[in-house]
């Protein structure tokens, strides 16, 4: 059996390799930051250190599936982690958890319990930080570099729409997110008047 050290090490070098120069968004530092931000809610929300464990586990995975396709790469991060967890010794109960969070993540967010919310949220932290216009703007450049006809107009109006359907889910990010994130909506809606 390989060690779980050597996994976050297989996987965050698969992303540098494999992901096109273009994900400035979606490549092995936003994975690195969610699993930071996973960590921080989880031991807000009172989580046990198995379900630390886990919850880093599927943060590490969850864009894996990137490497192989763009839409849709929520399901192929999950063929990666059961492809590839047994051998650093997960059992089929532990994957079936770590995908269900993976698959918390895909837009829009319906976590069905308490680490699928937590995942949710470290995914989209970023938004109720005073981070949010430099982090969605290399997001902005990922999808114009996929679509050269999207004009930044276009997507600060996706990000407004987005942005009124989007909510946190844990009781931490709610207290101390959402102010910041609000703050953001309301600047990206003045830009456009």
């Amino acid at each position: 059996m390989l060690s779980k050290l050597t996994m976050k090490t297989f996987v965050i070098n698969m992303l540098k390799k494999k992901l096109p120069a273009n994900y400035y968004y979606h490549n092995y530092k936003h994975t690195l930051y969610v699993i930071d931000k996973a960590n921080e809610i989880g031991i807000h929300e009172n989580c046990t250190s198995y379900e630390l464990e886990l919850l880093a586990v599927a943060a590490l995975w969850h864009d894996t599936g990137y490497v192989n396709t763009y839409k849709g790469h929520e399901e192929e991060s999950c063929k990666l982690a059961i492809q590839h967890l047994p051998d650093y010794g997960y059992e089929d109960v532990d994957i079936q958890k770590i995908c269900g969070m993976i698959m918390a993540t895909k837009i829009l967010q319906t976590p069905k319990n308490k680490l699928e919310e937590i995942l949710a949220d470290a995914d989209l932290e970023y938004l109720g930080t005073p981070a949010a216009a430099e982090i969605a703007y290399a997001l902005f450049k990922e999808l114009q570099s996929l679509n050269p006809l999207l004009t930044i107009e276009q997507y600060n109006t996706l990000q407004i729409s987005f942005l009124h359907t989007h909510h946190y889910f844990t009781p931490y990010c709610i207290a101390n997110k959402n102010k910041i994130r609000n703050a953001y909506l309301k600047k990206l809606e003045d830009a456009l008047q």
